[in-house]
């Protein structure tokens, strides 16, 4: 009851709707509020009388996480759950991921691999290598070691590499910027920076 688990693959039976999942969760969790469930479900855009079978790729994945949020778990576990999903999708399951981590103190892991989500959503990451711990730290440790992470079949966010090639041209930039809004703001003071030596 006290954990909340996404997997990757998995799904409910497609001829249930939204309602009758509310009330079998509820059956199976003391704790589940089928009431919450139903008006995240109306928030996220989830009708509550279709068919599974009629859902996108988008709206499934809206499912399983709002269902597995909704008995309160301490602890919540999410094997890629936004694969699939386009850019607007992605960021609407993550921000409510976010969200909740912050308003309810819920610890998440979050196995992905896209590393931009990583960056922006991750406060420590741990990378893996057949069965061993490579790297355990905060996700801007980490990425410096962009060069390794290749080796191994990972890539870093596509902010790491711009900011390293800016610095080889002669920018004066931290290359520890992982999201575009660190990025978008050491290249404008850079920017200024050139421009006042100009003037």
């Amino acid at each position: 009851e006290k954990i909340g688990v996404v997997l990757a693959g998995s799904s409910f039976y497609d001829g249930l709707n939204v309602r009758q999942i509310a009330s079998v969760m509820e059956q199976m969790y003391p704790q589940f509020s089928g009431g919450e469930f139903l008006k995240l479900c109306g928030r996220f855009g989830l009708p509550g009388d279709k068919k599974l079978r009629e859902f996108s790729t988008g709206m499934s994945a809206k499912l399983k996480l709002l269902t597995a949020i909704s008995h309160n778990p301490r602890l919540l576990i999410l094997d890629e759950p936004t694969a699939g999903l386009d850019p607007k999708g992605r960021d609407e399951i993550l921000d409510q991921i976010a969200y909740l981590h912050q308003q309810r103190d819920m610890t998440v892991i979050l196995v992905s691999h896209s590393m931009e989500d990583i960056a922006k959503y991750a406060d420590r990451l741990i990378v893996m290598n057949k069965g061993q711990v490579l790297y355990n730290d905060r996700p801007k440790m980490v990425f410096s070691h962009y060069q390794e992470l290749e080796q191994i079949g990972l890539a870093a966010p596509q902010v790491t590499y711009i900011m390293h090639d800016l610095k080889e041209k002669g920018f004066d930039v931290k290359v520890t910027a992982t999201t575009v809004a660190e990025a978008a703001e050491e290249i404008m003071q850079a920017v200024q920076a050139r421009r006042g030596r100009k003037e």
